[in-house]
């Protein structure tokens, strides 16, 4: 049976965050999904446009989230860059956190993870103010969603020559994924429509370094082996650095997987999910 999603906001120091919510989601497991649109981005609110925005912000408004909807404890599920907030929440607030589960980004605290990479490698020139935002608006919105699901569903990892930007390096000619529909596309571009890149980009190149970290709580990675994050982290995942830093530590490969491998094998990823949920039960409060 079909979930019945719910939509509402919640208003978060300042903001209306939106926020999708299903009582008993998770491929039907009996377990309460929440999923937020972060500020700026989706349906939440944009903040002011001379208002900082920090990627603390970020931290801080989970934290707003699950008290306002009296969560004492949950697990976190993040993709992509909701990973590095997820892991950042996981070691700041250990108290609110049963567990971290992501997928295809694995944690790991070294801020020149990417020193030995070519100029063009596309991390280091969005790092570079403004850039990001300058590549993309060049195009439409619905241009650059498939420039990216195109790009980063590829297993080769992005580098643009010196005269390139890392929009110019997809092939427009080449068909979206088949598990990503034109439809698809069309919703996602009507949201960054509202919100623009602004926000999202500056976020994801953010982030402030945790102290000696060390998860008290268990983590999960979920990697797909066609990934060309995959190539980045490898030695990460295989020779037990990440174990360092999360003692409680599973991971799980999925061959065929690529950067969008829950779009790509939603089921095989929410079975995995849901067996680590399974694996670490929460106690019921009387």
């Amino acid at each position: 049976m079909e979930q019945q999603i719910e939509h509402r906001h919640i208003p978060i120091r300042g903001l209306n965050l939106h926020v999708a919510h299903a009582g008993k989601a998770v491929a039907a497991a009996g377990y309460r999904a929440v999923a937020p649109d972060w500020r700026g981005y989706g349906l939440s609110d944009q903040p002011p446009v001379e208002e900082e925005v920090s990627y603390d912000d970020l931290l801080d408004d989970l934290l707003g989230i699950l008290d306002a909807l009296s969560v004492p404890k949950a697990f976190l599920v993040g993709k992509d860059f909701g990973a590095v907030p997820a892991y950042d929440f996981a070691l700041r607030h250990p108290d609110r956190v049963c567990g971290v589960m992501c997928l295809g980004i694995p944690f790991t605290p070294f801020t020149s993870s990417f020193a030995a990479m070519p100029e063009g490698f596309y991390m280091l020139r969005w790092l570079e103010p403004g850039r990001a935002e300058a590549d993309f608006d060049r195009y439409d919105v619905k241009r650059v969603m498939r420039t990216i699901y195109i790009l980063f569903s590829s297993s080769e990892i992005p580098i643009a020559k010196e005269d390139q930007e890392i929009t110019d390096l997809a092939d427009l000619s080449t068909p979206l994924p088949e598990w990503f529909s034109e439809e698809d596309l069309a919703v996602y571009a009507s949201l960054y429509e509202k919100s623009g890149f602004r926000l999202p980009a500056e976020d994801a190149i953010q982030r402030h370094t945790v102290v000696d970290p060390k998860f008290q709580v268990p983590v999960f990675v979920v990697m797909g082996e066609k990934d060309y994050v995959y190539k980045l982290f490898e030695s990460v995942l295989k020779d037990g650095t990440m174990g360092m830093f999360a003692p409680d530590l599973k991971i799980a490969y999925v061959p065929e997987g690529s950067h969008f491998v829950q779009e790509q094998f939603p089921d095989k990823v929410n079975e995995l999910l849901i067996g680590f949920l399974k694996d670490h039960p929460v106690p019921v409060a009387a």
